[in-house]
């Protein structure tokens, strides 16, 4: 099963523009302790509706007892966003996961160049206040179709007023044009790490431009796993579950995480889309090889194959070792 959940009360609900709200979660009973996070994290929203969605934390991680998440009403939405602005309100209360952060941010890097793409803002405005916060040098690029569906924007000037930081506008209504990131990102200093959290569209030319202009330290997160063709041929295979002893058979067309949830095992979840990285595996042994179709591993991280989110990616051998 999940991992265990925080009792949150919904503290405050603010319009940040058009389309996207906050919402300002705090601990719904003295008891309850919110841990701690790092820029960068997000967390779980078990909404009464049964779905479960991830939103990235977009508050200083100074900040204690108190968590705030950004959320776009989603033209496609599945019913997460759209529950959210349409149903929930101040004062209720919802079960909510501890801080996890698969977009982790280097403070100490010798300079931070942040990107973001409309609601993509959300992480990237929490590594923003917290690179000030130390004292490091970073910069911000933020991108939207259009200035009013951009949130946080008189936050983010007044942050960068105050503390001299270089942030560049585009919005592709006033520019005529999606931003040229290959041109915008051009010129600099090639130790410096690059962060960029956006529509796939967006994340897709970030990582083009930063390997076409030799910065190696580029970091994305990604909202939905990378749509990937399903394998021409499927075949059954068996985990062995090293720590538990059992031997389970995946079937073709199901998830190693439903094959083990069936088989009485209860391996931490959450999403189920390989976004969230709730189900992230140690991979102890493998035949042929593994079939990663998760949103958060990086290339060398697949590479490895340490690791894997057992609710989306699977393995082409016949055997398959798991540290479950």
């Amino acid at each position: 099963m999940s991992s265990p959940t925080l009792n949150a009360l919904v503290h405050t609900m603010r319009h940040e523009a058009d389309g996207i709200i906050s919402v300002e979660l705090r601990p719904a009973t003295p008891d309850v302790d919110f841990p701690p996070f790092e820029a960068g994290a997000h967390i779980d929203l078990h909404l009464p509706n049964g779905l479960v969605r991830s939103y990235s934390l977009c508050n200083p991680a100074s900040d204690r007892q108190r968590y705030v998440v950004g959320i776009l009403n989603d033209r496609k939405s599945r019913g997460g966003s759209r529950y959210v602005h349409e149903q929930l309100r101040v004062g209720k209360t919802l079960p909510i996961s501890a801080p996890r952060n698969n977009f982790h941010l280097h403070e100490q890097a010798p300079r931070s160049v942040l990107v973001a793409g409309g609601i993509g803002i959300t992480p990237i405005w929490c590594m923003l206040q917290r690179l000030v916060a130390i004292g490091r040098p970073v910069e911000l690029l933020y991108c939207a179709r259009t200035r009013k569906e951009a949130a946080f924007v008189a936050e983010i000037e007044a942050l960068a007023q105050q503390h001299n930081v270089p942030v560049t506008w585009h919005f592709d209504d006033s520019a005529g044009a999606p931003p040229d990131l290959a041109r915008l990102l051009a010129g600099r200093r090639a130790d410096s790490h690059f962060y960029c959290c956006g529509p796939v569209p967006m994340l897709d030319a970030f990582e083009r431009a930063c390997e076409a202009l030799n910065y190696p330290a580029a970091h994305i997160e990604r909202f939905a796993a990378v749509a990937v063709e399903a394998p021409a041929a499927t075949q059954s295979f068996v985990v062995e579950c090293a720590r538990s002893g059992n031997v389970v058979e995946v079937p073709p067309g199901k998830s190693i995480l439903d094959s083990l949830l069936d088989a009485g095992l209860t391996p931490d979840h959450s999403c189920k889309e390989g976004v969230c990285g709730a189900c992230e595996t140690a991979v102890l042994e493998f035949d042929g090889e593994l079939d990663h179709r998760d949103g958060i591993l990086t290339k060398i991280e697949r590479d490895s194959g340490r690791t894997m989110m057992i609710c989306v990616s699977s393995c082409k051998g016949k055997r398959l070792v798991l540290d479950v």
